[in-house]
């Protein structure tokens, strides 16, 4: 009788112990399912896009804190068959403005300098240098005209400079609106803010980033995009023109400095995304102060919205033969990261279709996938 009651006991400890090992199984099978088709799905979109000539880069998506793509698309150099990888070396443009922001930040915490001080203490003969603060700078409702808009851009751009030369040529013009009453994208004002770091630091400012934030986090593939040195690994840009491909303008990246200078990679990106989430380079009140957004959502480097409901801490990056982005869903623990050799690209739409895509929401191929998708054997990815 005790017998057969323990045999019964083992054979349904045994059936219980077989459940849940099943149960486990599928769990895993549905974890790998849910994951497997955003990969693809999205390997197919980004394809897509380069077999009809309109995408070169890298590009990098997260989910839950895991990374479900991280690759390189097109060539980083056309004219030598070098394709991209997720370790090529992209321009970031504005997207340098958050890298910026956070070293304001890190000096504030430091007591070094406060958001709310006025301009005038760092270039006392400012005009209007009183009413201009840190914090409009940083929000982009300072009132000073942004540079990039001015006619002889496009050739002063090549021109080394100096980030106290470059201040002069916007120093004297008038403002646009008065500080803080409204807001108005300005690269200017974060060629201020990348003076003021050398300033109040006694370092350039490709030395406090390197040493603030780039090496603590070990981004070994992010620096300053000067042009002389030898850097392994780094795309080449390029544009379009009535032939078709080209190679980008020349740019001396003096002249971009805190508003445009930095370089990078999309794993190194997602390194700095995941830091985000912790006190390894501000402590949490520097960053929710970071994130918070003041006019026109944006915030200190970075616009606040959101999109299918998903809260997005996000930026772009536009500079010759270069486009880039980065997206953090916080409140899912997710990132899009997308950096491009190519300009111009439609970003706006394959950020809005993948992020569709990664959170299950409806999108589109781009026209004449089909083609694109079935002629995608024949290139290097």
């Amino acid at each position: 009788m005790n017998k057969e009651k323990s045999k019964t006991q083992i054979q349904s400890t045994i059936s219980i112990s077989f459940f849940i090992s099943i149960l486990l199984l599928v769990f895993i099978l549905c974890l790998s399912s849910t994951a497997q088709p955003i990969q693809s799905k999205a390997d197919e979109y980004i394809r897509a896009y380069v077999e009809m000539g309109r995408f070169s880069g890298s590009v990098l998506i997260s989910q839950k804190g895991k990374i479900l793509l991280s690759k390189g698309y097109g060539m980083a150099n056309y004219e030598h068959d070098i394709p991209n990888t997720p370790q090529t070396k992209f321009r970031l443009g504005s997207v340098t403005k958050q890298f910026t922001a956070t070293a304001i930040m890190q000096l504030q915490e430091k007591g070094l300098l406060t958001v709310d001080d006025p301009l005038k203490k760092y270039i006392p003969d400012y005009p209007n240098g009183e009413i201009i603060t840190i914090h409009h700078l940083l929000t982009h409702t300072s009132g000073i005209p942004d540079l990039t808009n001015f006619p002889e851009h496009r050739q002063t751009i090549m021109i080394p400079s100096p980030v106290e030369k470059t201040i002069l040529r916007f120093k004297d013009k008038p403002l646009e609106f008065p500080p803080g009453e409204k807001f108005k994208y300005s690269n200017s004002g974060y060629l201020l803010l990348g003076y003021i770091i050398e300033k109040v630091s006694g370092k350039t400012y490709e030395e406090f980033i390197n040493e603030n934030i780039f090496k603590p986090l070990q981004m070994t593939n992010s620096g300053y995009g000067h042009h002389s040195p030898i850097l392994k690994n780094r795309a080449s840009g390029y544009e379009y023109d009535e032939n078709g491909l080209i190679n980008a303008p020349y740019v001396d990246m003096s002249m971009p400095h805190g508003g445009g200078a930095l370089y990078s990679t999309i794993e190194d990106l997602y390194l700095w995304d995941r830091a985000l989430y912790t006190e390894k380079i501000l402590k949490k009140i520097s960053l929710d102060k970071m994130f918070t957004p003041f006019k026109q959502s944006y915030s200190y480097g970075w616009r606040i919205d959101s999109i299918f409901n998903h809260k997005r801490i996000h930026h772009a990056g536009s500079i010759f033969g270069f486009q880039a982005y980065i997206a953090r869903y916080v409140d899912d623990n997710s990132c899009l990261i997308l950096l491009s050799n190519r300009r111009p690209i439609e970003t706006e739409k394959m950020i809005r279709d993948l992020t569709a895509l990664l959170f299950g929401e409806k999108y589109e191929l781009p026209k004449d996938e089909k083609k694109a998708i079935k002629d995608t054997k024949k290139s290097i990815i």
